[in-house]
């Protein structure tokens, strides 16, 4: 048998940028954007809308905020227990293929999640919500009173991984404010939610969005464990690669893989953007010495800015005394083209995220 062809991680580096539409920006709808990158990872309500700001041509705020508030795209716990953002039909297709790995996450509870297995809560907790959707917190409470014996905050999180929900969206300008509501995903999407199910379209809908990639790869986004075995089911309808340290890489027919000399401008990330996450061998995209700064001690993701289709930096917005000002940290010091580049995004991205009659301003710092 033939040796699998080797990608260089330029390579590799292009390909992902290119399904993340971050190599030049798209003109598709909101929808559409969402499951080309298989979700977003949305643990606050605006960082998904500067990610798609990067990505998207002409993007505005309320393109998502429609999209939202018609069901179009939806915002719940899908993978690794985080909130994420996906279309409406990648939501019903992924989530029955999460359950395993969500039904597992309540061990992280310990012994408190014990006492759960001998009580009917989830029956409770459907109860309540259809009577209307509830914030977290509040749902926690009422599941306390109903078994004042368990631990209410493993009832909470057991019912928040084991109940297929979603957020309720809301007037906010972000379309949703920080203790947003959850609801029953099937009546919110009209549609019905398996309780299980294949990992098929989830394998495909990750190649097409960050392959070619590994099984590995997959789990570390997906959260899911022991994927090995539907890969190998999956083999004869996919393409197979190796990295240059010889990983077996997956991906799916025809899909892009441009040549590596392809230019990549300058591009910033939110805050959790599942381009620094989704691979469990990131270096196409960052280096390994950066790699331990991204996330903070409270688990915080910071946002990131690509140089050459490589991560290079972080950055904020500080707000202070009506004015917005933009701070760039470089792991490098940046050529003066480079930082030219930056600064002009920069100041594209502050009129789109403050408003174009807001005080602007933007600081690169040393590296």
């Amino acid at each position: 048998m033939a040796a699998a062809p080797v990608l260089s991680p330029r390579q590799l580096n292009r390909a992902t940028l290119a399904r993340q539409m971050l190599l030049e920006r798209q003109a598709v709808p909101v929808p559409e954007a969402v499951e080309r990158l298989a979700g977003m990872q949305a643990q606050e309500p605006r960082p998904p809308f500067v990610g798609l700001w990067s990505r998207l041509q002409g993007f505005r705020r309320e393109d998502l905020v429609e999209a939202l508030r018609g069901y179009e795209v939806v915002r719940g716990p899908l993978m690794r227990s985080t909130l994420h953002l996906l279309s409406a039909a990648d939501f019903a297709a992924f989530r029955p293929a999460l359950a395993p790995a969500l039904n597992a996450a309540v061990r992280v509870m310990g012994p408190s999640a014990k006492a759960l297995d001998s009580i009917e809560f989830l029956p409770a907790a459907v109860e309540f919500l259809e009577e209307e959707p509830r914030a977290y917190n509040d749902l926690r409470l009422l599941l306390a009173e109903r078994f004042p014996d368990v631990n209410h905050r493993a009832l909470g999180y057991a019912v928040r991984t084991q109940l297929p929900l979603v957020m309720v969206p809301t007037e906010d300008p972000w379309a949703f404010p920080r203790v947003a509501k959850f609801a029953l995903a099937e009546g919110s999407l009209g549609r019905p939610i398996a309780a299980d199910g294949p990992p098929e379209a989830m394998i495909r809908g990750y190649l097409a969005a960050f392959g070619p990639a590994s099984v590995a790869d997959f789990v570390e986004w997906s959260g899911l464990k022991r994927m090995k075995p539907a890969f190998e089911e999956l083999r004869p309808t996919l393409e197979v690669f190796a990295d240059e340290n010889g990983r077996e890489l997956f991906d799916l027919p025809g899909a892009p893989r441009p040549d590596p000399d392809t230019p990549a401008p300058a591009r910033f990330l939110p805050e959790f953007d599942n381009l620094v996450l989704a691979h469990a061998d990131r270096s196409r995209l960052l280096a390994d010495e950066h790699r331990p700064g991204l996330v903070t001690k409270n688990l915080r993701v910071k946002a990131t800015f690509l140089q050459d289709g490589s991560v290079a930096g972080t950055w904020t917005v500080e707000r202070k005394r009506g004015k917005a000002t933009l701070r760039i940290a470089p792991f490098e010091p940046l050529s003066r083209k480079a930082a030219a580049e930056l600064a002009a995004e920069g100041e594209r991205l502050l009129r789109f995220s403050e408003g174009e009659d807001s005080a602007l301003d933007l600081k690169i710092d040393s590296a």
